[in-house]
């Protein structure tokens, strides 16, 4: 059976110092040092990242032992750079999304890219994302759960989305800039606690905002299983019902049946949990999505899905077919 992870992360092995550059030391820089390579942000440590991250034949044979044949490559949210001047941010994005469209080129059967735009200027970004799908031949674009002071129902960025539309381009929502960072520095809770929460927050306003009812072609898939949004949807629709003058402002539409217009990933390292999701939003809504190379994603891609011992219909559809829907492709691409 075709197996698509639609949630997997890759960097080149090298990229511009920016920091450098431009002076400015918050541009993630990557150090060398035999066998380790470690990514620095603003003069500290960030993360250390290994060959799998870069290096395709690795990935492809990595992933081979699960039975998983197609990876969905984006970059690591790091790079987003939604803080630097556009034009600073527009060169890591074209450095970033040539080198990701390069892999695609070359593994044509295991590779399907999302490119990365610089949102804090719109125009800049539906330029690249323009670039992405009509030049690169991307899939789509992956961007994060917000920009700056802008959520994502921003009016600044509706045009963005429009664009995304019209282009027939798949957008990833990930989670980024984690809300709360300064007040829970421990035990790594941004991480635990503040991503989920970024991704309900995103949710939220495309639904609340409009974005999803005004643009019903967007395609929109959010990350790690849409955090803690399809888990609190019961009390995020009890709060529409009971207090309409402050939720239902801009959408006068029910939250819970926007679940059918998004897609999300099985990235819920539980499937307990992925069992609850199927029932939320269906099997047609979900894809597999590991979060690969990273400690925090699906050590075993697939695993869980496995462990639900599903009928051979819902697993094709959680195996690829949700994929492929939302990336606008066909099957056979991959033969």
């Amino acid at each position: 059976m075709l197996r698509i992870d639609v949630h997997a992360h890759i960097l080149p092995m090298d990229w511009p110092n920016l920091a450098e550059k431009y002076g400015d030391d918050r541009f993630p820089v990557i150090h060398h040092d035999g066998d380790r390579h470690r990514i620095y942000r603003e003069g500290k440590f960030f993360r250390e990242i290994g060959p799998k991250t870069w290096n395709p034949e690795l990935r492809i044979e990595d992933y081979a032992r699960f039975g998983v044949q197609v990876q969905v490559i984006s970059t690591v949210p790091v790079m987003f750079s939604y803080w630097a001047k556009p034009h600073q941010a527009l060169e890591l994005h074209r450095f970033l999304n040539d080198h990701l469209a390069e892999i695609c080129r070359q593994y044509p059967r295991h590779f399907v890219g999302l490119g990365t735009v610089p949102l804090q200027s719109p125009t800049l970004a539906i330029q690249e994302l323009e670039r992405c799908i009509e030049v690169l031949g991307l899939a789509g674009v992956q961007i994060g759960s917000h920009v700056n002071d802008w959520n994502l129902d921003a009016p600044e960025l509706f045009p963005f989305f429009e664009a995304a539309a019209d282009l027939g381009a798949a957008i990833l929502i990930h989670p980024w800039d984690m809300m709360g960072r300064e007040s829970m520095p421990k035990y790594w809770l941004p991480w635990l606690v503040g991503m989920p929460a970024e991704q309900s927050r995103a949710a939220c306003c495309l639904i609340f905002g409009g974005v999803l009812e005004r643009l019903p072609r967007l395609r929109v898939c959010l990350a790690h299983g849409g955090g803690s949004f399809p888990f609190t949807i019961g009390r995020i629709e009890h709060g529409f019902r009971m207090r309409p003058d402050l939720v239902a402002t801009d959408n006068p539409h029910n939250p819970r049946l926007y679940l059918k217009r998004l897609y999300f990933d099985s990235c819920v390292h539980d499937p307990v949990a992925l069992r609850h999701l199927i029932e939320i939003v269906g099997v047609e809504r979900i894809m597999l999505g590991t979060d690969y190379p990273f400690p925090l994603g699906e050590q075993e891609p697939g695993s869980h899905i496995e462990r639900l011992a599903l009928p051979e219909a819902d697993r094709a559809r959680l195996f690829h077919g949700s994929a492929l829907e939302w990336l606008g492709l066909r099957a056979d691409r991959f033969h």
